[in-house]
């Protein structure tokens, strides 16, 4: 699915309400609690932690996101693209640290 796809149907599923970002910091803390509670592995949270939870989990940081980058007013594409080359110059120079 393309990007502007998925941001027209998390636009369909949520409507046109825009986050700030301390609602969306909110937001993303919740999710990433899913996430520490689930690596935590307490008893009483192992019945619920299946591979399946976690894939959704993971899925709710990406479909969330790309919604939120919009509510700030970040083209979502725009955004990845900037990360992408982040994460590309930073391995670069990682891997020359590495060599030496």
């Amino acid at each position: 699915m393309e990007i502007k796809s998925l941001l027209q149907l998390g636009r369909g599923i949520w409507g046109n309400k825009r986050f700030s970002l301390a609602q969306i910091i909110i937001l993303f803390g919740k999710v990433l609690g899913d996430l520490c509670r689930w690596e935590r592995g307490s008893k009483q949270d192992q019945a619920t932690h299946t591979e399946a939870e976690l894939k959704k989990e993971l899925g709710n940081i990406i479909f969330s996101t790309i919604r939120w980058c919009d509510d700030l007013g970040y083209n979502p594409e725009e955004c990845i693209q900037a990360a992408i080359d982040c994460q590309k110059k930073f391995h670069d120079n990682s891997e020359e640290d590495l060599q030496k």
